[in-house]
């Protein structure tokens, strides 16, 4: 019986600066943190170590919901994907919900990397999370 390897992926969540009240979320709050705690359950079970971290120094201003997509960043080394935000990763959400959309993009860069566009290609869907797409 094969053992299977364990990809390493970090899910890194930046400090936010809300400028509008409908599109605030809390990332601190009890219902992220039990979304982080099932998605990164699912994820070890089929494979990945995802690892969750604040950058607490890095700060995104919100005005829209392309710009909270930027507040959460996905880095799988092993594939060559390195601090991409959510945005990038699933281009426009279809239903607006952070955590869907965040499970969507961890989901991809874990088993489908190859079909996310390369950083130096511009997508519409970021404004200021340095990510370079």
């Amino acid at each position: 019986m094969t053992q299977m390897s364990t990809k390493q992926m970090v899910l890194t969540i930046y400090n936010q600066n809300y400028l509008r009240n409908d599109w605030c979320f809390d990332f601190d709050g009890q219902q992220f943190q039990n979304f982080l705690t099932e998605l990164s359950g699912d994820m070890e079970r089929l494979g990945v170590m995802l690892t969750v971290v604040r950058n607490r120094d890095a700060v995104i201003t919100i005005n829209s919901y392309a710009d909270l997509l930027n507040v959460v960043k996905i880095s799988s080394l092993q594939d060559g994907h390195s601090n991409q935000c959510v945005g990038h990763v699933i281009g426009k959400s279809q239903g607006l919900n952070i955590m869907e959309d965040i499970g969507t993009a961890v989901r991809r860069v874990a088993f489908a990397p190859e079909t996310i566009a390369p950083s130096s290609e511009f997508r519409k869907v970021c404004h200021n999370c340095g990510c370079g797409c």
